[in-house]
């Protein structure tokens, strides 16, 4: 049975510019250049406008967008292709990509490519088919292949992909600075006092992998810290993003069982560390009290971890943001057919100190 609200859209979806202009009395082609606002309408006077635009509300008339969008070669629409909604890292970066889209008036097709090759061709192909004007990617646990970015190109609509550094001339990327990042998780457990740390890579073939031990080196030379190959270990390579909670815990494992101590650990990302804690408190160790663990993403539920999560903070929201506003510059040069290219961003990441940290003095 329809509700009362289905009902009402079915009745004003039927609702047409011919029924407004019979109970208004003026014309359908009056009608239509006023509820369409076209450049005609300056002409029209305001009293006749006032009745049309009364008798429109009051039979529930809606404009036709698809044909309207059919007219005018526009559809108001932006794809958005998600490599893994599982991901918690999606959720504020989503939200952040809605909400400017919301503000600019287009209107998301959201899908999810389960880090699957012919899943994303597929949709990427089905979006082009409804003629979406500007993509957005977010590459969370995507191993970009040069075959992907070939398709991307191949678009040549305005393209932003966030999480990853592309440097082509027709992809503009949105992405953290991963190298910062890391640098600065260590550098945090340095100043507290921690020498024999262990270290939870991310996959090798994961972009975000390289940047973040580049971090973690750079620092570790700069203050003479020696990092022990013993206590260093790698996630193994997954596309599913919460393995990574279980590889943590059993990675952690691994290095409790060689006896070789260490005060705390550093985790490729705040799932990684959600393992990485538990293994630790399994084993009687308390976080932070024998072992400080720091992580990276700062998802939702790092705050609400028992202990509260230190973590280093990617703007998530902010990253989405940004993406929309370039596509949306890329959007405005199309329809202004002026040329436009690629812009390649970089976000600074913070800092989140919580309670899994603690100093050794």
């Amino acid at each position: 049975m329809q509700s009362k609200d289905e009902k009402l859209a079915m009745k004003a979806a039927t609702i047409t510019i011919r029924d407004v202009a019979k109970d208004s009395g003026f014309s359908s082609t009056t009608v239509s250049i006023v509820l369409n606002n076209a450049p005609l309408a300056r002409y029209i006077p305001a009293v006749t406008k006032k009745r049309i635009e009364q008798s429109a509300k009051k039979l529930g008339y809606r404009p036709n967008l698809f044909a309207r969008s059919l007219r005018s070669k526009r559809s108001h629409t932006v794809g958005v292709m998600v490599f893994d909604m599982t991901d918690p890292y999606c959720t504020l970066v989503l939200r952040g990509i809605e909400n400017t889209l919301y503000q600019s008036s287009y209107l998301p097709i959201l899908t999810d490519v389960h880090n699957e090759r012919s899943r994303f061709e597929r949709y990427l192909e089905m979006l082009l088919d409804r003629r979406v004007e500007a993509l957005i990617v977010l590459a969370n646990w995507l191993f970009v292949d040069i075959d992907v970015l070939a398709d991307l190109e191949k678009s040549s609509i305005p393209t932003a992909m966030i999480g990853r550094d592309l440097r082509t001339d027709s992809v503009s990327s949105v992405m953290v600075d991963n190298e910062l990042g890391a640098h600065a998780a260590l550098e945090h457990l340095y100043s507290l006092g921690h020498r024999k740390i262990a270290f939870i890579r991310g996959p090798k073939t994961l972009a975000d992998s390289a940047p973040r031990w580049k971090g973690i080196r750079s620092f570790a030379k700069s203050s003479g810290l020696e990092m022990d190959s013993r206590l260093i270990v790698d996630l193994p390579e997954s596309r599913d993003p919460i393995s990574s909670f279980e590889a943590g815990y059993k990675l952690t494992e691994d290095l409790l069982r060689q006896k070789r101590p260490f005060t705390a650990l550093v985790a490729f990302d705040d799932m990684t560390a959600f393992g990485a804690i538990r293994a630790l408190a399994k084993s009687g160790l308390r976080v932070p009290e024998h072992c400080s663990v720091i992580g990276f993403d700062d998802i939702a539920a790092s705050s609400l971890y028992t202990p509260s999560l230190t973590t280093v903070r990617q703007p998530m929201e902010v990253m989405g943001t940004m993406a929309v506003s370039l596509i949306v510059d890329g959007i405005n040069a199309v329809q202004e057919k002026r040329e436009f290219s690629a812009v390649h961003r970089k976000v600074a990441p913070e800092l989140a100190v919580r309670e899994s940290t603690r100093s050794l003095f």
